[in-house]
This record gives C-alpha cells, structure tokens and sequence, in this order.
C-alpha cells in the first residue's frame, strides 16, 4: 500500500518530496556504513555509589586502552567506540543498562560490571543473546556458569583466598589466625572458606572466626571475641570501605598484629589512616613493578590522570587489550561467536601477568601480595611477593 501518491502532491512538491526521501535514504545508508567503521564496546563500571572508587579507576583504564589502540590504527582499521553506563553497583541497575547498551546502543561486546553481584545479574541476559562479556574483576566461581560467552580477567575467590592463606602461614609465618568476614556477601564468604583450608594445609589454626553483616558499622562486639582468641594475623575479607572500619575498631582495641585480606583492599589507602599499616592484600599486580608493560602502563596512567593506578584499572586495561588481540585473530571481528572463539585461545603477556584461559574462562596466572606501608609521610602499597596456589 502506497503511503503517498503522485496525485495527492503537486508535481514540483512532489518532486521535492522524493528527492527528500533520497535525501534521507543517503543519510541513514551513511549512518550505518559510518556505524560499521567502529568497534563498539559497552561499559558497565559503578560510577557512583558504595564503590564507586573502583569503578572510576576501571572506566580510566578502559579509556586509556581506547585511546592508545585508536592512536595506533585501531582493531583492523576500525576506531574503538566506548559507549559507558554507570550501574552504581546495584544488580538492578546493572540489567537496566545493560538492556539499555545492546538494544538502543546495539552493543555485542561488554567490559563489566565489576562487582560479582552486579555481573551476576547480566550473565545469563549476555549468554542468551550472543553478547561478549568480559568482567574485569567479578571474582566469584559461579559468575562465568553461565556459558561460554562470559569471560573474566581477573583470578577467582577461591584462589586469591587460597593465596592469602598460604602467604600468611608461609611467608609471614603466622600460626594463629583469626577471620572477621560479611557472612552476606558472597566474595567475603568465599575468601574466608579459602583461605581456611590453605591456612590450616600449611600448618597453621584458626582460632576464632567472627561475622556481621552488611550495613554493620558497629564490630567492637566481634573484635573483643577476637582479642581474646589472641590471634597472631587477623584476615579481612571484605571491601576497603568496611576494612577501614574494622581496621580503626581493631587498633582501638588494642590488636596490634598483621592484617591480611584480598583484592577488595584496592582503594584503602585513599580511605583509612595509620591503622592499616602492617596490612598485607592479594592483588592482580603491582604498580612498583619493573615489568616494561607495568612501568609503560602505570607511566602513561599517571600521566593522564595524576594517580598510580590500582588494580581494577589494570585489569579494565587488561580487557580491552583482550579483546583487541582477539579480535585481530577472529575470522570475523563482527562475529560474536567467532570473538569469543578467539578469546578462548588467548596465550599472551598482559599488564597482570602472562594469561590462558581455562575452560570455565577463567584466567590462569599468578597473584601478588602487597604490603601497606607509610612513605614519605603516605600510605602506599608495595610489591611482597608473588604467589602460586
């Protein structure tokens, strides 16, 4: 059915009317072929919120990536297009703009979220439509379950936990450990499992293990049971908001021994003071490190925004730099099957370490431990030692 006719408009308007619609049709023809000259990579980071620390610094080494590899040529000529969403950290956000990011955006190729809770809530939305998704540092076991598009950067909870425990017994040379953990939060339960069956494999106890809850502020209760215990290394799996409450508490009762914790750590000496010092985490590289890609990427990151970045923007870094070396080996970089089919065989050297995949996805490479200490008057962390489970 013909929605205008040559006799409903005068002939020199109609004319013009078609020559509109040709006008249009060139447009929009331009539009898609101007589309197809980019790689298009969605961004989920929480921009604001309870940990929006991390989220900024991934989105900064995301954009550091973009802008390096755009310098460069790009991903087979084609420039990289960002296309980022703040989530907040909230697993209901994260759906809304991941919905937002593959049917507005038409995005196939996603860098997030960053917390396992908020990854959580998209892997399975990602695995039904054929979208890549890659997650810096969703660290929970259970996150790439959801089939064979999901990948992450960044080592597992079981792991970093198993980490820590063996790097507290053998390399502190602790023997009584106590552990204070969020029993409501997967990623600290998860480290406390861990890093009790390591801890205790390599000769040491536990000698008290105490829990709270999330929105919990008040930990006097818990860390007097701690005290008691008498405990050589007190482990803390949890984020560096709540480590730095705890931490405070601790020292004011009085607990004066070694702190041990994981990768949630990451921001906590922009967030606490002299208490965390003699604090130990497990992370997925060091800043201080002579590795020419660490020195090349922690230079060019300070360069452009002013601060030693942490890990979440390596790993962020990590990620586009993943997706770039796989896209060139895809037979079709457009292709989601053919991305992810290429993502598998990743064998390559990394800003975190030299990374495999394993046929979960799951990244195969070594931790580092950092130790806090205080320098020239500020709190920074430095490389301890790099460990293997």
């Amino acid at each position: 059915m013909m929605l205008f006719s040559k006799k409903s408009i005068p002939f020199f308007g109609y004319a013009a009317f078609v020559t509109a619609i040709a006008a249009v049709l060139v447009f929009f023809a331009g539009c898609a072929k101007k589309e197809s000259d980019h790689f298009v990579i969605g961004g989920i980071f929480p921009l604001s919120g309870p940990v929006a620390v991390y989220g900024n610094e991934a989105r900064n080494g995301v954009e550091l990536a973009v802008l390096e590899i755009n310098a460069a040529g790009g991903i087979g000529g084609k420039q990289i297009k960002l296309i980022s969403e703040d989530d907040e950290g909230n697993p209901e956000k994260t759906v809304n703009v991941y919905k937002k990011l593959t049917t507005k955006d038409g995005v196939k190729v996603i860098i997030g979220s960053l917390t396992s809770g908020a990854t959580a809530a998209i892997t399975s939305l990602a695995q039904a439509q054929k979208v890549v998704l890659l997650a810096p540092a969703a660290t929970l076991p259970s996150i790439t379950d959801a089939g064979d598009f999901i990948f992450r950067a960044c080592f597992i909870d079981p792991f970093q936990g198993t980490v820590g425990g063996k790097f507290t017994a053998e390399n502190l040379g602790k023997k009584r450990a106590a552990v204070l953990y969020n029993i409501t939060n997967d990623y600290s339960v998860g480290l406390y499992e861990n890093f009790k069956i390591a801890f205790e494999k390599a000769g040491g106890s536990l000698c008290a293990a105490e829990s709270y809850s999330d929105g919990d502020k008040d930990y006097r209760a818990q860390l007097t049971k701690i005290k008691n215990a008498a405990p050589d290394v007190v482990y803390l799996p949890d984020y560096y908001g709540t480590v730095a409450l705890i931490a405070k508490q601790l020292r004011e009762q009085g607990i004066d021994t070694a702190m041990v914790g994981g990768d949630g750590w990451g921001g906590l000496m922009e967030n606490a003071g002299d208490e965390v010092v003699n604090g130990f985490y497990s992370d997925h590289y060091a800043a201080d490190s002579t590795d020419e890609k660490v020195t090349q990427f922690v230079d060019s990151y300070k360069k452009m925004y002013k601060t030693t970045p942490v890990s979440f923007a390596a790993l962020a870094y990590d990620c586009v730099y993943l997706l770039k070396d796989a896209a060139e080996r895809a037979s079709s970089a457009s292709d989601t099957t053919s991305l992810k089919e290429a993502l598998e065989k990743t064998n390559g050297s990394y800003v975190t370490g030299n990374l495999t995949f394993d046929e979960k996805h799951n990244p195969i490479k070594s931790a580092v431990m950092m130790e806090i200490v205080k320098k020239d008057g500020k709190l920074t962390a430095v490389y301890k030692a790099a460990v293997n489970p």
